[in-house]
């Protein structure tokens, strides 16, 4: 199957969850025989209009990540490619829009991966999530936004993130850190309740790590010194994913407390590798969905209740891997792209 993606912006720009799952999902499909071709801002250098890096075929769109530039010359590039479905991730939403277009022409069925939205631009993803063929959401949380944007439920589809849980079997362990948090650290990580919540403990016997960076790391590394516990909790930076599993592994219990997470992929890690999982529940946050009715994980409302929650799974055994999560690996999720492109071309036309 050829299926082209349209993302302006790749890993080679940026690194971000919308990017690292696209390349995920490309790798998947050419590592299987089937035809990716990435529709993007070019990044590479010269003129060529076409770049293969690591086995992947890069075509450009724009000299530039240009919203308004990209999107008017689409159409012309989808025309080129000639794909049997267009994947397109849903941000910018003017580039759904370019590219049902062109899909129309084509008679080419646009499935939408759909991440996350900004609350300042609801007419334009409004239009993406009811124009698309097919919606694909990473959790039962995002299908809700998407629905109420006006997507039909039967145009939905789930299709979680994906770890390689080979990892978490084969890796050593490192127990520098009883008490775990990690994610990007930008306006909606709230590290702050996790940090609250362990200032509730300084009377008993932790150490904890912190693990990512962003443009918040500085104030929150101010808030573990105000609070007195800096001595106790070790920033470890931006760690690979085979790094943040060794931690994982050595560690007993992960906190989530992010305000917006559309698929918390680091709680899956821990939860894989037998982390007992603490979530604070957000409005914004799947990462309840991961930990509901588990027995190693528990939600909370408030850095105390958190606090609770972590005495609370001394009671439970170390474990070093949870076999429960196996079904996230790569491998078993990302087939279910090819399902949700062949149900996108067998409707076609018939919506």
């Amino acid at each position: 199957m050829r299926v082209a993606f349209v993302s302006m912006l790749t890993t080679h720009h940026e690194e971000t969850p919308v990017t690292r799952r696209t390349r995920r999902t490309v790798r998947y499909l050419l590592d299987r025989g089937h035809e990716p071709v990435v529709l993007c801002a070019k990044w590479w250098g010269g003129e060529v209009v076409e770049f293969e890096h690591e086995g992947i075929t890069y075509r450009r769109v724009s000299d530039e990540p240009s919203t308004r530039g990209f999107a008017s010359k689409l159409p012309f590039a989808l025309r080129k490619v000639g794909a049997d479905v267009i994947h397109a991730v849903n941000s910018p939403p003017k580039h759904v829009a370019a590219a049902k277009t062109a899909g129309r022409f084509l008679r080419t069925p646009v499935v939408v991966d759909w991440w996350d939205d900004p609350e300042n631009a609801r007419s334009g993803y409004r239009r993406a999530a009811k124009r698309a063929d097919l919606v694909v959401a990473p959790s039962e949380t995002v299908k809700t936004w998407v629905r109420e944007y006006g997507a039909p439920e039967e145009r939905i589809e789930v299709v979680p993130g994906c770890i390689d849980t080979a990892l978490v079997r084969k890796r050593e362990t490192d127990e520098r850190a009883q008490l775990v948090y990690a994610r990007h650290l930008d306006e909606h990580a709230n590290v702050e309740s996790f940090l609250l919540s362990l200032a509730e403990l300084r009377d008993r016997d932790w150490s904890a790590a912190v693990v990512g960076d962003g443009p918040e790391r500085e104030r929150v590394e101010r808030t573990a010194r105000d609070l007195r516990i800096d001595d106790r909790v070790t920033f470890l930076g931006a760690l690979s994913d085979a790094e943040l599993v060794s931690v994982l592994k050595g560690a007993h219990v992960f906190v989530q407390t992010a305000e917006r997470e559309p698929f918390a992929r680091n709680l899956l890690w821990a939860l894989a590798c037998g982390c007992v999982s603490v979530v604070e529940y957000q409005v914004g946050s799947s990462a309840h969905e991961l930990v509901e009715g588990r027995e190693r994980g528990s939600l909370a409302t408030s850095p105390q209740e958190i606090a609770e929650r972590i005495v609370a799974a001394g009671a439970f055994d170390h474990w070093a891997h949870d076999e429960a999560f196996d079904g996230y690996d790569c491998d078993d999720v990302l087939g279910r792209y090819v399902d949700c492109y062949e149900r996108a071309v067998d409707s076609y036309g018939l919506f």
